[in-house]
């Protein structure tokens, strides 16, 4: 008995911390959705029409969500897309073309990476960045869907190049001596065995930069203007967490304002259960690749 006591112990703390998260998720979720239904009461589709402006304290206040719904979007996938090409060619890089040491090195620092505070990045991007892009393109302030897309881009890149690193190391065990064997060359290798190999690892790479993408606030909010407008490449725009951070603590309490903020959170929820389940439905797409 004495000896199974630890085991025993140690289930219990195990089932009552994933309980305890549990039961936490569930009552934000009920919150959220307790808080937003005024807002779906008296608003309904309205907030998510084209013609719908996000003027909440006007004389003739609109509550529209489409602008930042779609800047929101726009900047992940711009993020995306620009951490997935540079985060799988650093992966490839530190696995092909560096020895191992110096390789795990390199990988350290990115982890670290991954540990600034996002508010440096946004300082960073705004000072940089920004400054760059008002000075080459001539715009007023620099403030752009482009500069938070890249700055986002740089955050997400632990991510990827971690995900990326670890499938790429699995697969030249598998593969590797197989094909350089059969007198493939290194780089024929990688394209047309490693690389489709490696699908699943890059699918989840993406699926979990993307979801990180969704609900940073701080870095996006200080470069990308905070215009409650629909987003152009090279234009002001609002992402759905910047939105909530700049208006949340300077509203009424029990205002339709604060309610149609709730329903802004609930979109984002929805977002991100979206990409997570399609994440869960390509690895099972892909699931024949895994090792």
């Amino acid at each position: 008995m004495l000896r199974k006591l630890p085991d025993k112990i140690s289930r219990f703390l195990i089932y009552l911390t994933a309980f305890g998260v549990s039961a936490l998720m569930s009552i934000m979720l009920i919150h959220i959705i307790k808080e937003s239904i005024p807002a779906f009461s008296e608003l309904g589709i309205k907030m998510f029409l084209p013609s719908t402006e996000w003027r909440p304290v006007s004389a003739n206040p609109q509550f529209g969500l489409l602008p930042a719904i779609t800047g929101t979007l726009y900047v992940s996938f711009i993020a995306v897309v620009l951490a997935l090409i540079f985060g799988v060619a650093c992966a490839c890089f530190l696995n092909f073309y560096l020895p191992e040491k110096i390789a795990a090195v390199f990988l350290a620092f990115i982890d670290l990476v991954a540990g600034i505070p996002s508010v440096i990045f946004g300082f960073i991007g705004l000072t940089v960045l920004v400054k760059s892009f008002a000075t080459q393109f001539h715009m007023a302030a620099g403030q752009c869907i482009l500069a938070a897309g890249i700055v986002l881009a740089i955050m997400l890149l632990p991510f990827v190049i971690s995900t990326c690193h670890e499938s790429i190391r699995v697969a030249r065990t598998q593969y590797e001596m197989t094909a350089l064997a059969l007198g493939f060359s290194r780089e024929i290798t990688l394209v047309k065995i490693i690389f489709p190999a490696i699908r699943p690892g890059i699918v989840a790479g993406a699926m979990m930069a993307f979801g990180r993408a969704l609900g940073e606030t701080m870095a996006v909010m200080m470069v990308i203007g905070n215009s409650p407008i629909f987003p152009k490449l090279l234009g002001r725009g609002q992402t759905l967490p910047s939105l909530t951070a700049l208006e949340m603590g300077s509203i009424e309490y029990g205002s339709l304002h604060l309610s149609a903020l709730y329903v802004a959170n609930v979109v984002l929820l929805v977002i991100l259960l979206a990409v997570l389940g399609i994440s869960y439905l390509l690895k099972r797409r892909f699931a024949k690749h895994e090792f």
